[in-house]
């Protein structure tokens, strides 16, 4: 019998960059996005949205906010999730607890009582919710990441790493209720708290290590642009208001 035909080598599709290796100024121009946004807004806010379309923008990418949340960046067949979230030091934190959406087993599974559920039960549900997600997502891109930013109040000092988003083995883990009445998920192995659930509005948050070469900076507080001025330099004109009503 003939055997069937010989297939040239595929070469696998190589994300745009190594995870954690930033593309070329990437520290500098983050920093002018943040100057900017002090500078514009008058006060330290950056919520969500803007990290995404900040993050989309400094590597070249497409930002398309989904319901999904683990890919509202895409770059060819590598996708993001983008995440925020405050601390004080930025620079040196080990660990963040990220919200990572609502996974709720009365709308994925019906179930009904939630409070006298069995906790491993309960948490292999919580976990196969998440795995589902992120599976439905893998099938559409090669590569997945979620990309964080650790912000301090003053948004004078910030950082940025990335790591794979991935699907979680549900015998891996352990679980318990904790005194206030949220669910916690521990690796087997070495009993680290890595998962929090909370049944009063179903939100499910993992806790990430923040690797030591994470991308860090500082930058000065900007003076405030007044805003008299910016509608100074873009000519304003009061015909272009239209009073409708």
């Amino acid at each position: 019998m003939a055997e069937g035909p010989r297939l040239r080598t595929v070469e696998k599709y190589k994300p745009p960059y190594p995870l954690n290796k930033f593309p070329k100024d990437f520290a500098l121009n983050l920093g002018r996005e943040l100057v900017y946004l002090l500078a514009s807004r008058g006060t330290a806010r950056l919520e969500g949205a803007d990290w995404e379309e900040i993050f989309a923008r400094l590597v070249g990418a497409k930002w398309k906010p989904s319901n999904v949340g683990l890919d509202d960046i895409v770059l060819q067949q590598t996708a993001w999730g983008a995440k925020t979230v405050k601390n004080k030091r930025p620079s040196s934190v080990s660990k963040v607890r990220l919200i990572s959406g609502r996974n709720s087993p009365i709308y994925s599974f019906g179930d009904r009582e939630i409070s006298d559920a069995d906790p491993s039960e309960l948490g292999e549900k919580i976990l196969s919710i998440w795995n589902e997600r992120v599976s439905s997502i893998r099938k559409l891109y090669k590569h997945v990441r979620t990309v964080v930013l650790i912000k301090s109040d003053d948004l004078l000092e910030a950082a940025v790493f990335e790591f794979e988003t991935i699907l979680y083995r549900g015998d891996n883990y352990w679980w318990q209720w904790n005194e206030r009445n949220n669910l916690e998920g521990f690796k087997k192995d070495s009993n680290q708290h890595i998962f929090t659930w909370q049944p009063h509005g179903s939100q499910f948050t993992i806790v990430e290590d923040v690797p030591d070469d994470r991308l860090a900076i500082r930058i000065k507080q900007p003076p405030i642009v007044d805003r008299n001025e910016i509608l100074k330099a873009i000519k304003f004109d009061e015909s272009w208001i239209e009073i409708i009503k």
